[in-house]
């Protein structure tokens, strides 16, 4: 759910006795479908909302639409800013309102709320490979707790060959790529991530996590996504890109993009890596005439390839 979208939908059930989620989709401006999925987000979330089946049913606030923010638990209030997290998308309108809202807290609340707001980072741009859809892993609520309070736990691990570890860490932050979270924390050893799917244990140990001077969440995961990036795309093309498609390319490709020059005729210099280069020929070969691969050789015949067949296929008879 987007934070905008959070905050407003908020709004409306603070000024309105009772909506639909016809109705919400009207006023925030999207889809039926969408506007139920972000009231039961909320609502599974653990904010005071809750609907009512029947002809004139719809969804409340607890306490008829009148609940104050500043009458949120500290679970509640945790989870509101768990939703409303990912700051990468957040304009700086939201995060002013997301800011307002925080004082608008008790006291004690506005710490974990606070901790809460930038606890998660969300990268939608996979590792360049299909990433199907999976269920929340088991562990992730108390690695979350853990982040949120600032607590130092016993990480029980399974790493991709199979061994099995346990350590002490210090949880900094948790980041989601497309369907898969991480665990961003600070060991004996340095900085580290985890996938949280891999966790098979999570003990608090009642110290306070201890943070590296000076860390950033968002920064600290590009970081980790470039070094990712650059340990598996072992094949690279170089070429150019029209200036308006250099956004879509970086969404598309994320840290597998690296940005040069602009050319005299305003298209932008480009490299661009995968893990093989007929894959990476696949994807770029999306773009049509958007993008101009100069070099490697070997990739310029393989996309003259693909156009050929695709002539041979879609040529009117």
């Amino acid at each position: 759910m987007r934070a905008d979208r959070l905050v407003a939908l908020l709004a409306l059930l603070q000024t309105r006795t009772q909506m639909t989620a016809a109705e919400v989709a009207e006023e925030l401006e999207v889809s039926e479908r969408t506007a139920r999925r972000d009231l039961e987000a909320l609502a599974m979330a653990g904010i005071p909302i809750y609907s009512q089946q029947g002809r004139n049913g719809g969804w409340r606030l607890l306490g008829g639409g009148r609940t104050d923010l500043s009458g949120l638990t500290s679970a509640e209030a945790r989870a509101l800013f768990l939703v409303a997290g990912p700051s990468s998308s957040a304009t700086p309108e939201v995060r002013a309102a997301l800011r307002k809202l925080v004082r608008a807290l008790p006291e004690p609340f506005r710490q974990d709320a606070e901790a809460a707001s930038s606890a998660v980072v969300v990268d939608p741009v996979s590792w360049g490979r299909t990433t199907p859809a999976r269920p929340a892993p088991a562990h992730l609520d108390a690695v979350q707790a853990a982040v949120i309070e600032g607590t130092q736990v016993v990480l029980g691990y399974v790493a991709r060959d199979g061994a099995a570890t346990t350590r002490v860490v210090h949880p900094l932050g948790l980041a989601t790529k497309v369907s898969t979270w991480y665990l961003v924390a600070d060991t004996e050893a340095g900085m580290r991530t985890f996938r949280v799917e891999r966790i098979t244990s999570v003990e608090p140990t009642g110290e306070k996590v201890v943070r590296p001077e000076g860390f950033d969440l968002e920064e600290a995961w590009r970081m980790v996504t470039e070094r990712v990036g650059q340990s598996w795309a072992t094949a690279s093309a170089h070429g150019y890109a029209t200036a308006d498609m250099v956004p879509v390319l970086r969404m598309v490709f994320g840290p597998r993009l690296r940005i040069g020059p602009a050319a005299a005729d305003g298209r932008v210099e480009i490299e661009l890596g995968g893990a093989h280069l007929r894959g990476l020929v696949a994807e770029i070969a999306g773009f049509g005439g958007a993008v101009e691969i100069v070099e490697p050789s070997d990739a310029r015949q393989l996309l003259r390839a693909i156009a050929e067949e695709l002539v041979s296929v879609y040529a009117e008879p």
